[in-house]
């Protein structure tokens, strides 16, 4: 991977605390050298609590836009000139443009699975969904999900947080619990299963203790997890066993990587193109 720097060289970055173990410039730098554009794509730390500073320094600095990560998502909306509706509605921002010293804040999480999902399963609307967990990412993916005329069932151990997640749309959104027997009656009824928790993520040491529920999905039933680390997680591996479609959280990542680079250069990508510069250079770097 190349990326051409000379005078004219517009700078993206990431930011978050913390934000070197971060994918995206990896991501994004591969993407840009595929497809010849004049950017380069940085990582900068920005302690929790200083947004307001980096903003006016990445406008000095001549930043052309920004995506941000953990803990800074909730507190950029304050500062935006102006917000796409799923990022006012999630009340978070991934991603920021700068224009004339304006800043444009942007929600691509949502949209980006609706994309994966719909190269997993050929369509991501009209579905009966049970979403796990109502975190930020479930906040974002089962928002985009609703939004698409999807019914969304929101489970979650605190079941005032799936209330608080589901009063965003109640039309669509319907809150429940998360104890087995629940997750089993839902699981009969649904057409798409995504887990948004951490629960077999790598190095949290937690998993689900009771996997059961996925005998009760029906036949062809699509079973998604945001987690990509590891890139097969229980859950996958016995939704696979039992023939279900499933997909995990990479495909979430690379779409809504290349929906902020969408944003921040005006154009529209090749898809297929951009997935394979950032999956080769993914590769090449493990």
């Amino acid at each position: 991977m190349k990326v051409t720097l000379t005078n004219t060289t517009k700078k993206l970055c990431v930011i978050g605390d913390p934000v070197l173990h971060s994918k995206s410039p990896l991501i994004q730098n591969a993407m840009i050298s595929a497809f010849g554009l004049d950017y380069i794509y940085l990582c900068q730390p920005v302690p929790k609590g200083r947004v307001g500073e980096w903003l006016k320094a990445a406008s000095v600095a001549g930043y052309a836009g920004f995506n941000a990560t953990m803990p800074h998502k909730e507190e950029l909306v304050g500062w935006m000139d102006s917000l796409d509706p799923l990022a006012e509605k999630c009340g978070a921002v991934n991603t920021v443009c700068i224009k004339n010293g304006e800043y444009y804040g942007f929600n691509t999480d949502g949209p980006g699975f609706l994309r994966a999902l719909t190269e997993l399963t050929g369509e991501g609307w009209g579905k009966r969904v049970l979403l796990l967990g109502a975190g930020g990412a479930a906040k974002a993916v089962g928002l985009a999900l609703a939004n698409s005329n999807n019914l969304v069932t929101v489970c979650n151990r605190s079941v005032t947080k799936s209330e608080a997640l589901c009063d965003l749309d109640p039309d669509r959104m319907t809150p429940a619990g998360f104890s087995p027997g629940e997750l089993k009656r839902l699981a009969e009824e649904c057409d798409v299963l995504v887990n948004c928790t951490p629960l077999g993520m790598e190095g949290t040491g937690s998993e689900f203790e009771d996997l059961r529920f996925l005998e009760a999905l029906p036949a062809g039933a699509a079973v998604c997890d945001l987690i990509y680390a590891p890139a097969e997680t229980a859950l996958l591996r016995r939704a696979k066993e039992l023939g279900h479609p499933a997909m995990n959280g990479m495909g979430m990542l690379l779409h809504q990587a290349i929906l902020a680079l969408e944003h921040f250069t005006g154009r529209s990508l090749e898809v297929e193109k951009a997935k394979d510069a950032a999956l080769k250079a993914l590769g090449e770097n493990e």
